[in-house]
């Protein structure tokens, strides 16, 4: 019995030895892991984590608030353009009072206006724009002066207000613009040849949707442009039809701002885009008198060929990484359309409404004015 005590004693000395021997050798190589992962040497074998890049839709609302740029420059340009070769307007200067009266015989006279006005815009899908919804509301005001038989000089101001909203990349931006335009005309017989020019400025304020928050921006936009138009003013009776050729050029560029705020915040660098178009069309009008008021009514058509665009581009950076971000612009080829009711409640004073549409390929655009003028 004691032998066999013996036996049984050693073998559980044994056994604990053993469990001793092979916890000690799983604690050696637990160590030895955790050593080796220390080591500089072995970390270096894991894959690199790439910098972040930025994609070309982060900043789609740099290239809808400088396309909004360029199209507000337009159309405060074919408005001043209008003044000085519309229809109506040249029927005041050529019959002054409504009375047949020679141009020759006319005084040197003044007017002033007043117009409010808003603009719905949406452009559709270019590449990496994912398309977008403009919504713009202003008003003009403008004083001009007959300073020669056939001379005619005018000033005015456009103020505007644009929301511009990307829903699909989770942006959207504000654009408020001062546009300070100069215009004029000179009448020889049914002919007429305007001008206009414009300079604006103003200030783009942008808000785009990390998903950690808002990246939001605030940099500086300008516009330049000018237009030159010739026209023939055709009448019989109360009826008229006005041909017209136009050639237009228009500029707008922005500021490089940094984005603050949110998941990695952008460089973006400056850009400047640019257009040249030509455009011809014809004006037909019809005006009525009823009860002692004149009452004009007319619409317009005009072909486009935008055969020039340098639609820019601007660099993006994150970090170290950066790309080339394109500008967005409008098809070679559209039209304009548009119509105009305008009522005389005195001989210096009247009351008008305009309609005017592009349609473009990638772009469509409606417009409405209401004004005021006084002469005198």
């Amino acid at each position: 019995m004691r032998c066999t005590s013996q036996l049984s004693g050693t073998r559980q000395t044994i056994g604990l030895d053993r469990v001793r021997r092979i916890a000690a050798a799983l604690v050696t190589v637990l160590v030895f892991a955790v050593a080796m992962a220390a080591t500089p040497g072995v970390a270096q074998v894991l894959p690199p984590v790439p910098p972040p890049t930025p994609l070309p839709t982060s900043t789609n609302y740099d290239q809808s608030a400088g396309n909004s740029a360029l199209n507000l420059g337009s159309n405060f340009l074919e408005r001043l353009g209008n003044q000085a070769s519309g229809g109506i307007n040249r029927a005041f200067r050529t019959n002054p009072g409504g009375g047949g009266a020679s141009a020759a015989t006319e005084d040197p006279r003044y007017r002033t206006w007043y117009e409010g006005y808003g603009i719905s815009v949406r452009t559709d899908a270019q590449g990496d724009f994912v398309g977008d919804k403009r919504k713009t509301f202003g008003g003009v005001a403008g004083f001009g002066a007959r300073v020669a038989p056939g001379v005619n000089l005018g000033f005015s101001v456009d103020q505007s207000h644009t929301d511009i909203d990307v829903p699909l990349a989770l942006q959207s931006a504000t654009l408020d613009l001062t546009q300070i335009g100069f215009n004029g005309s000179v009448d020889k017989g049914p002919w007429t040849w305007a001008f206009a020019v414009v300079h604006g400025f103003g200030k783009v304020r942008s808000s785009r949707d990390t998903g950690l928050g808002l990246a939001t921006a605030g940099y500086r936009a300008a516009v330049d442009g000018a237009l030159t138009e010739i026209s023939y003013y055709w009448t019989k009776d109360q009826m008229r039809i006005v041909p017209k050729g136009a050639l237009e050029y228009v500029r707008a560029t922005s500021a490089a701002f940094q984005e603050a705020g949110g998941l990695d915040p952008l460089n973006v660098g400056s850009t400047a885009l640019s257009r040249a178009r030509v455009m011809i069309g014809a004006e037909i009008g019809r005006y009525f008198i009823i009860d002692q008021k004149i009452l004009d009514l007319s619409g317009y058509g005009k072909f486009v060929d935008n055969f020039y665009q340098n639609l820019g581009s601007v660099q993006v950076s994150l970090g170290t990484q950066s790309i080339v971000v394109p500008g967005i612009g409008e098809s070679r080829y559209g039209m304009d359309a548009g119509a105009s009711a305008s009522l005389s409640l005195t001989s210096t004073a009247r009351l008008y409404v305009n309609y005017d549409g592009k349609f473009r390929n990638e772009l469509t655009s409606h417009q409405g004015t209401v004004g005021f003028e006084y002469r005198w």
